[in-house]
């Protein structure tokens, strides 16, 4: 299996990876449907007290003021349209509404996200310190070895002892490169040096970790666009892709975080992490609507392999699915 076989689009995701999904959205299914049920119980028609409540549901389970708003007023047209409807056809409703939402947005569409016979095919990952940015790098660069692909990492993250260790264990565990200046170095050039090899052992994918956090933004901001400079010097159209990671278990932050980075960085694809371990699962509803940048992977677990390509029509039936 070549590079981009390996990012080609999932019409469908196999049973082990369905299981994975649904163990990973279980506290926010529960925090969901059990809220749910609370709103429709002695009620058989959705009036504007269950609609109410139902606003209040999707904002608690961090889907977003704007989003929420968005589905409740997408929900009020259909009530409206069709006179009458049951409380029992609520979930099926929302279901719909949402699958909509994320229908509009790129999200999912990964064929379109990659540049075809780029080689190699460079990643920026970006995101502050303690959403999983290092781990993310390592689970890929373990699934693109996998796939048969030659991967080479590089230490950008020069500020942080602990990040640059980790990104070498992670190399060492896939068994693949890890290009290395040590603490303190400037990471631009590690990220040069890390393309430079990649292209004279004529490596398929590059991955380059760089800093969560400097002395203030400003900076932080300006080592990013500096990284991508220098990088350009040895390879014109590269990064070919940054990569924003998120914790999804901090709800609204990652919003902010989102924002904070779209702002100042060409942010072309989003991983959303730590879903597993939080009932805030609908922030991949919210933030996949508010900034109509393709999540392309979502972390539902701690094992390598749960690290999954989005795949958004899966990701509304599994967050549906009742027991």
């Amino acid at each position: 299996m070549g590079l981009f076989d390996f990012f080609k689009k999932k019409e469908t995701l196999n049973t082990e990876e369905k299981e994975t999904l649904d163990k990973g959205l279980e506290k926010t299914k529960e925090g969901l449907f059990s809220k749910l049920s609370r709103a429709v119980v002695g009620k058989s028609k959705v009036d504007e007290e269950v609609l109410d409540e139902l606003e209040e549901i999707l904002i608690s389970s961090d889907v977003g003021v704007d989003t929420t708003l968005k589905i409740i007023r997408r929900i009020e047209e259909r009530v409206a349209r069709d006179k009458f409807v049951t409380t029992a056809e609520l979930d099926g409703l929302l279901r719909e509404e949402i699958a909509e939402l994320l229908a509009q947005n790129k999200s999912d569409d990964v064929s379109n996200a990659f540049k075809a016979n780029v080689k190699p095919y460079v990643i920026m990952v970006v995101g502050v310190n303690g959403v999983g940015k290092t781990t993310t790098i390592g689970k890929l660069a373990s699934q693109f070895h996998k796939a048969g692909n030659k991967v080479i990492l590089g230490a950008g993250d020069t500020f942080r002892a602990a990040a640059v260790d980790q990104l070498k264990l992670w190399g060492q565990r896939v068994g693949v490169t890890v290009i290395d200046h040590g603490m303190n170095s400037d990471p631009a050039s590690v990220a040069y040096d890390t393309v430079k090899q990649a292209v004279e052992q004529d490596a398929d994918v590059v991955i380059i970790d760089t800093a969560g956090r400097l002395h203030n933004k400003v900076n932080l901001m300006n080592e990013l666009s500096k990284i991508k400079r220098v990088m350009q010097k040895f390879l014109p159209d590269a990064p070919h892709e940054i990569l924003l990671v998120l914790d999804g278990s901090t709800g609204q932050n990652a919003f902010i975080q989102a924002q904070e980075f779209t702002k100042t960085t060409d942010v072309t694809a989003l991983a959303i992490t730590k879903l597993d371990g939080t009932a805030k699962g609908g922030v991949v509803i919210g933030i996949s609507d508010q900034f109509k940048i393709p999540v392309k992977y979502i972390g539902v677990g701690e094992k390598i392999e749960d690290l999954q390509v989005f795949n958004k029509k899966e990701f509304v039936d599994s967050l549906f699915k009742r027991k």
